[in-house]
């Protein structure tokens, strides 16, 4: 899994496999089938191993924005441990570098976006709770928007270990978040999307 998080799909060959698992080409192809089939099973195991352990405090019961912060936070405080700029997300990568070509690879991705899509819109639900406003339909338009934010951020991790940068990202997505929990800011918000000029 880190070998393919690190290289990328096409990158890795079986013989950095072989070295990497220390295990023959006849045992991976008689476990996994070959090459593909062992990059999914690296895909669902990253769930399991990176995805959960950090995006479990947005899906936590009520979470909300600030939990979002704290799932970018904890991506950006590995980066200062390290020192290096990120491998960014697997799934990220993926979807750049694989794009939708494979059937079996296009599924996996749509998972895991549909989950991070979820767990932002339930942490919207959350920060907006009694409220009475956005609706529904606008909180699902900025869950969408969260995703798409959350895939760049941490796709541009990967050129750069400026943590002060990365964190002023962080935090203006999330302040742009909660702006558009209120009518002032959608209405700022909808302007944009219409292409008007804000004064």
């Amino acid at each position: 899994m880190k070998l393919f998080w690190k290289r990328g799909y096409s990158a890795t060959s079986m013989e950095d496999l072989v070295r990497a698992t220390k295990v023959n080409r006849g045992g991976i192809y008689s476990d996994f089938g070959g090459k593909r089939e062992l990059f999914c099973a690296c895909m669902e195991l990253y769930q399991d191993e990176v995805v959960t352990p950090a995006f479990a405090r947005v899906e936590a019961l009520g979470a909300d924005l600030d939990a979002v912060e704290s799932f970018f936070e904890h991506h950006i405080s590995r980066i200062a441990a390290s020192g290096r700029a990120s491998p960014g997300c697997l799934v990220a990568n993926t979807m750049t570098e694989i794009g939708p070509r494979d059937p079996k690879i296009r599924s996996l991705v749509k998972a895991h976006n549909d989950r991070i899509e979820k767990g932002f819109l339930h942490a919207l639900r959350n920060e907006t709770l009694g409220r009475g406003e956005p609706d529904d339909a606008e909180l699902r338009r900025l869950a969408a928007f969260m995703l798409v934010s959350a895939h760049g951020l941490f796709s541009y991790s990967r050129s750069t270990n400026d943590t002060t940068a990365l964190r002023a990202h962080a935090q203006t997505i999330i302040a742009l978040v909660r702006s558009a929990c209120n009518p002032a800011g959608r209405h700022a918000i909808a302007e944009c999307s219409a292409g008007r000029r804000l004064s």
